[in-house]
Parts: C-alpha cells; sequence; structure tokens
C-alpha cells in the first residue's frame, strides 16, 4: 500500500482581479489538501468583502494557514499585575503558569496552545510552551514558556525565546533522560527546534532560524527505544509547508533535531494530527486526510541509512469530522487529531489509539470519539464516544486530547459544555480507561466553568489545542483558560493552566522518598481470618456464595480443584457438559456469582486461586475479577482478560476498605458465537481473607531482644539477629488487557460499559 502519486503542482491566482475562489460556510471541515498559494486568493477575497462590508466567509476547499504573521511586534506601554490565579475545582486545582517574574498574573496579555512535557525522571520537573501574545490588542505571538521544579504547584515564566520574533504552533517534548525539546514556528512557515537540558529554564536553538523545515501546525515525537532509530525526531505538518509545495509532508532528524532531511509527500496527506513510535522502531502518523481519517506507517524511518517510505495505510473511522470555524471556536480548530502508542510492555503493548473530537453526520457540535488497533494499524475498531452525556445537538465537546501512561492505562480530557445553560461556557473534563479503551470511567469535570470567547487577542480563538502526559498514577495536563478578570477591559483573560488529574481525584505529583536503612521490623505472618465462608467451595454447593449471572448458571465443580475435592466453575456450558470443550453450544452472556463480607479493621489480604480457559480473544469473550460494594458498583477491576493458563494466585490489598461492606465477584462473559463455538470459562478456589492477628503482632514484638548494652554495641554483628517473618503478600497483579481479535470479525460487539478501578 506504499504506492501513491501526489502533484506538488498549485493553482495560480491572478493579483490584479479577485480570483475565482470559491465561497464557502463559516462552519468549515478540514477535508481536503490545504494549498499554500491559495492563500493569495483568500486575502484578495477577504480584501473585497471588507471594503463591500460584507463578512469574509470560510472555504472549506481552500488552503488557508491557521497561523500567519498579521501584526507587527505590539509596543507594551505598561505592564501591570495582579495575583497568579489558582483555581480549585472539588479535588483538582488549577495552577496559573503565565505569570511574571514575581509569580503574578500579567494583566492585559494572552497565552494559548499549550504542549506540556515532563521529566521522566523526575516528575517534579515539567515544562510548558505556549502562544505568547504581550498585548491582546495585537496579534503578534511569541514562543513563551515556563517551568516548574514543584510538581506543577509553582511556576516561573523567564521570557519567550525570541524577542519579537513571531512564533507559533509550539510543541514539547523530552526524551527518556529529561532533556526537553521545543519546536516552533516562523512566520515563514519554518521552524526552529530549542532544546533544554535543565528543565526547560532555559533553551537553546539547534539551528539558525527557519531551518528545521515543516510548516503550519506541525507535530514531532522521539524515539525513545532502544532500537536503531533511537534519538531520532520526526515531524509532519498541515500542507502549508516551508518548502511552499502545498503537500502534507514528513521530515526526519537522525541527530537529536539539530539538521533536518528533505520533506516526503505522506500518503493521503494526513494533517491536523499526531505522531508516534512503536516499540519496534515504526513510526505512526495519524491525521485527518481528504475527509477520512488515516494512519500510515513507515517501517523504515528508523534506518538512518534508508530513505523513509510509507509501507502501510490504514483508513479509520473516527465517527466524524474535524471542525474550523465552529461556533464554540470561531476563528480556530474545535480539536485535532491525537495518536498514541501503548508501550507497556504488557499484553496491550503496541496497542495504537487514536483520539479526536469530530463533528458526527447530521450535527454541528462535536463529540470526543476514540478509535484502536491490537494489530499493528492494520485495522481499526468502529469509533466509541467517550463523553458519557446524552446525545445534545448544542453541546460541545471539544479540544479532545489523550496520553498514554507507562503503564497502559489511558487519560483523556477535554472541554465541555455539558454543564452550561448557555451551551458555550467549557469546563476540561477527564475520563480513563485500564482496558485499553474498550469502557471508560464515569466523565468528572476538573475545573471551574469558564466563558471561551473572553480574552481574545486580536483574533477569534482560544488557540487549537491542549495536551496532556501521563505516568503511573496520574496525568499532566496544560490548558488554556480564562479565569482572571481584567478591570481595564471588562472581561477575562486567556491565560495557561497546570493542572493533575488522577482516577479518583487530585492526587500531587510523587516524589521519591530515602529509603530508611534501619533495621527492619520483622513482618508478622498474615493468618485466615475466616471472614469468607465456604472458601474452598468444600460443602459442594454454592451458599453462602450468590449466583448473579445466569448464562449459563456457574457450577461446583470436580474436574479441576487447586486444593480438596471442589472449585467453583464461570462460563462454558456446564449443563451441558461444556467447560472449554468444543461442543457449539457456547451461550450469550455473563456466568457470574460474588460473596459479600465486611473486611476487618487493620491490614488485610484477599486470595484466591483461578484457572483459565478459553478459544476466544477479549475482544468477544472475557474472565473477570472485581472489588464492589454492596450494591454491585465495581470498586477495583482486579482483571480482565482472556486467557488460557493453570493454576494462577490473585491477592489484593484490602487494607484501603477497612470497615466496608464489599463483594468478591467473578465473571465470565461469552458472546454465543456458534458455530465452531469457542467457549471461555474459570475455575475459582480457596478464595481466603487474610489479615494481620493483633495478638500475633503483640507477640512478635514481645519476641525482640532488649536493647544491647552500650559495651555490646561494638560486637552486635557477633549475636544471634532476630527472626525474620514472611513479608506480607504484595498488591493486585496488573490488568491484563485486550489482545488482537484471531477470529477475523471486522465488527465486533462492544462490552458492557462497567466502572472500572478507581
Amino acid at each position: 500500500m506504499s504506492c501513491f502519486n501526489v502533484s506538488t503542482a498549485s493553482p495560480s491566482c491572478s493579483h490584479g482581479a479577485v480570483p475565482p475562489c470559491e465561497a464557502g460556510t463559516h462552519h468549515g471541515r478540514l477535508d481536503t489538501a490545504r494549498r499554500l498559494q491559495q492563500l493569495i486568493c483568500l486575502a484578495s477575497v477577504v480584501a473585497l468583502a471588507t471594503a463591500s462590508g460584507q463578512a469574509p466567509t470560510w472555504n472549506p476547499h481552500s488552503n488557508r494557514p491557521l497561523e500567519k504573521y498579521d501584526n507587527p511586534p505590539a509596543y507594551i506601554y505598561r505592564l501591570e499585575s495582579s495575583p497568579r490565579k489558582i483555581s480549585p475545582y472539588g479535588a483538582f486545582i488549577s495552577y496559573q503558569v503565565n505569570v511574571d517574574a514575581n509569580g503574578n498574573n500579567i494583566v492585559g496579555d494572552a497565552a494559548n496552545e499549550c504542549t506540556i512535557s515532563v521529566d521522566p525522571t523526575n516528575t517534579s520537573k515539567m515544562a510548558i510552551g505556549w502562544r505568547q501574545f504581550n498585548s491582546v490588542t495585537s496579534n503578534f505571538r511569541q514562543g513563551g514558556y515556563g517551568y516548574t521544579t514543584d510538581g506543577g504547584v509553582h511556576w516561573t515564566f523567564p521570557g519567550v525565546l525570541e524577542n519579537n520574533v513571531f512564533r507559533s504552533d509550539p510543541v514539547t517534548n523530552s526524551d527518556e533522560t529529561g532533556t526537553f525539546f521545543y519546536l516552533s514556528l516562523l512566520q515563514t512557515f519554518c521552524e526552529n527546534m530549542y532544546r533544554s537540558t535543565n528543565g526547560g529554564q532555559s533553551w537553546t536553538e539547534l539551528q539558525a532560524d527557519g531551518l528545521a523545515g515543516g510548516g503550519d501546525k506541525e507535530w514531532f515525537t522521539i524515539d525513545k527505544t532502544n532500537g536503531p532509530g533511537h534519538g531520532f525526531q520526526y515531524q509532519s505538518s498541515d500542507g502549508a509547508d516551508c518548502d511552499n509545495s502545498g503537500v502534507v509532508e514528513f521530515q526526519r532528524s537522525t541527530d537529536g533535531g539539530v539538521t533536518w532531511q528533505a520533506p516526503i509527500a505522506i500518503p493521503n496527506q494526513p494533517t491536523v494530527g499526531t505522531l508516534d513510535v512503536d516499540t519496534n522502531g515504526n513510526l505512526f502518523i495519524g491525521g485527518e486526510g481528504f475527509s477520512p481519517f488515516y494512519c500510515v506507517r513507515s517501517s523504515n524511518a528508523q534506518f538512518g541509512n534508508q530513505t523513509p517510505t510509507f509501507d502501510q495505510v490504514t483508513q479509520v473511522n473516527m465517527g466524524g469530522e474535524l471542525v474550523f470555524g465552529g461556533a464554540i471556536n470561531p476563528g480556530g480548530l474545535a480539536g485535532q487529531a491525537f495518536l498514541a502508542i501503548d508501550r507497556s510492555g504488557g499484553s496491550t503493548n503496541n496497542n495504537i489509539y487514536m483520539l479526536a473530537s469530530v463533528e458526527p453526520s447530521g450535527r454541528s457540535t462535536t463529540d470526543v470519539m476514540f478509535a484502536r488497533s491490537t494489530d499493528g494499524g492494520l485495522t481499526f475498531s468502529a469509533p466509541l464516544k467517550i463523553n458519557d452525556d446524552p446525545v445534545n445537538p448544542s453541546k460541545w465537546h471539544w479540544f479532545g486530547t489523550f496520553s498514554v501512561a507507562p503503564n497502559g492505562r489511558l487519560d483523556a480530557v477535554w472541554y465541555d459544555t455539558r454543564n452550561a445553560t448557555n451551551n458555550t461556557d467549557s469546563q476540561l473534563f477527564y475520563s480513563f480507561s485500564t482496558d485499553a479503551g474498550a469502557t471508560w470511567s464515569p466523565n468528572v469535570a476538573v475545573s471551574q466553568p469558564f466563558n471561551p470567547f473572553e480574552g481574545y487577542p486580536n483574533q477569534n480563538k482560544i488557540g487549537d489545542y491542549i495536551t496532556i502526559v501521563s505516568d503511573a498514577t496520574g496525568g499532566n495536563v496544560a490548558y488554556a483558560a480564562t479565569f482572571n478578570f481584567n478591570p481595564n477591559r471588562g472581561q477575562h483573560e486567556e491565560d495557561v493552566y497546570y493542572v493533575r488529574v488522577f482516577p479518583g481525584g487530585q492526587k500531587a505529583t510523587p516524589t521519591p522518598t530515602p529509603t530508611p536503612t534501619a533495621t527492619p521490623t520483622p513482618s508478622p505472618t498474615p493468618c485466615d481470618s475466616g471472614v469468607i465462608v465456604n472458601e474452598g467451595f468444600e460443602t459442594g454447593s454454592f451458599p453462602p456464595w450468590v449466583i448473579d449471572g445466569h448464562t449459563n448458571d456457574p457450577v461446583v465443580a470436580t474436574n479441576f480443584v487447586h486444593s480438596g475435592t471442589f472449585s467453583a466453575f464461570a462460563g462454558g456450558n456446564p449443563q451441558q457438559n461444556t467447560y472449554c470443550e468444543e461442543n457449539n453450544n457456547e451461550p450469550l452472556g455473563d456466568s457470574s456469582f460474588y460473596q459479600q463480607f465486611t473486611v476487618p479493621a487493620g491490614t488485610s489480604t484477599l486470595s484466591f486461586w483461578h484457572k483459565d480457559c478459553t478459544n476466544d480473544s477479549i475482544s468477544f469473550d472475557w474472565q473477570d475479577a472485581y472489588i464492589t460494594d454492596s450494591n454491585g458498583n465495581i470498586l477495583q477491576t482486579i482483571f480482565h482478560l482472556c486467557d488460557t493458563a493453570d493454576w494462577t494466585n490473585q491477592t489484593v490489598d484490602m487494607t484501603p476498605y477497612a470497615g466496608q461492606t464489599v463483594r468478591i465477584k467473578f465473571l465470565v462473559h461469552q458472546d454465543g458465537f456458534n458455530p465452531p463455538g469457542d467457549t471461555t470459562g474459570m475455575w475459582v478456589d480457596d478464595v481466603q481473607l487474610r489479615r494481620l492477628h493483633l495478638l500475633q503482632l503483640l507477640r512478635r514484638q514481645r519476641r525482640q531482644p532488649p536493647p544491647l548494652p552500650p559495651q555490646q554495641q561494638l560486637h552486635r554483628h557477633l549475636l544471634p539477629r532476630p527472626h525474620r517473618g514472611l513479608s506480607p503478600p504484595r498488591g493486585v497483579v496488573p490488568l491484563r488487557h485486550p489482545g488482537p481479535d484471531s477470529r477475523g470479525r471486522s465488527d465486533p460487539p462492544t462490552p458492557r460499559l462497567r466502572r472500572t478501578s478507581q
């Protein structure tokens, strides 16, 4: 699929008369390749329309660049300040980033289009780049940047990359060593790459102005694998390019962003989208081409002695189209396309994910839509809507973006008007997924509402995008909002903010804690509490276990046991003597059972053994274990998998649920595919709740020897050491995620939406 023909011929346009440029609508879609030369045509139309008193309209078939130099630098007569904005919302706190040298808000400026980078070696260090407008009376913008060393609570804004130099479309990234990079667009539609080795406190320009190539709405990524392309940088742009080709292009740097090789046309021209690299060094580019979205692969870009080629092009259904000039952001996009790859090393490793705020057919507003590939980009799932409010043609879900955590969790954020009676005031919303995007957590608002129409810096938009970077426990978000009120203008200002999102609530960026050097206290051995009744199903029946999934009913089995005579089995079709044998009698639905109990005070651990069998993939069948509340609402997903494995021990730390009444629940789902049938099942045995017995702990403490007399301290290494008990069991085993479908069915049924782990 690498063969394609791209013409670089461009239409001409007379300067002496109004060209025959097609008039479009104000609400346009980015559904064709742009041509830079058509900007001249559009400028002529705008001039004529202005002269005649008519408002210019956006032509969706024109090549109007989203960024252009249209105002000279503005002279700043004064810079007033006010206290920086700290905006709490429930458990979440947003901190203003674009502040002056004293940490105060700069009155009269504007800032938007913010991208964040995090030092993976010290997540308290972050940097954000943005478009800095020193005065809202001018459209002249520069490359603003700020940094933090305390996890985003305080930010320093040293200034712009170059004073009085037009810069736009800031994109930042970091490599695995914590070196930051900043790609910035000049008024020529050429770029510069900057590098920072001190956490974003200062930046070094890596080449003379404009020699990084590129173009409008550029994005770049870094190869962080251990393969031959390690450290390579890749970028793409939207067709208004440095070389005036008018074609969506790709460029590569093999020396850390210093020099950039000649641009190469990308098949199907995926524009306004991002890039990422899988663990095998394959490069993927996602974006919207001629109306459809595409995912394009280059498997040889990682080889420095080869000219990159694109050997795979896949059309992706995102459930709609990108929007430019929509009512929510009149002068800009309602969102871009984002592509990211799972590099967790687990069962979801190298999954490819795409997310975008798109306008579905028949609508004039946008939803946040998601699609994934589990087979290296050959195929993608049907689009899934992440915003969980009912479909409302008046509500906007815009500027959607996401990232993949090192442990495979997906974090998504976007602007949302669902709570606004005027359908325009927006809040930042958050959702996460722990099952590779099959289901998403209930959406939560993480910011105060703000009016996106205020504080425009002589242009009618609040930028074109926001960004997030995830770590093992949460996500770091850079976004623009209008929380600060400017009394001189009687309206709010556009500023850049940082907020940390986290499944279940706000938590600070984790800070490494020094390991204590004192002699460890012996750990008591957990003992069976007896809270779980009939824990080995040795009564030969289920009670007090409760069967709540009846397709088909779970059974007490004897064919496989971990200990004793009996175990429990869910799934399959045991009523017709089928456990995981192929008898063309697979049912459709859930087979599940649970037991409810109260978690005792103190430290406790739930332990059980499970044996799994399947002839299917997780897209259709699955084996699950949960901790739920007494109403069946999921508090924790212990695992979600589709596996064949011998007896495996699973442990869950129950200490956080001390004093609560909860359930341990086991579930097997089958999709009823017959023939040939692909039954899935799970045996469960030896379910125990083990806790540290207080009396046992006290006895162990009493057995510790008294402190040595001072004269013996020097020879204490010669004395017998106290007995060291067994360590407490470890916590929850990481989730196992969906893998590729092995059956070739094109439209897998969507699993039931369920709450995910908090």
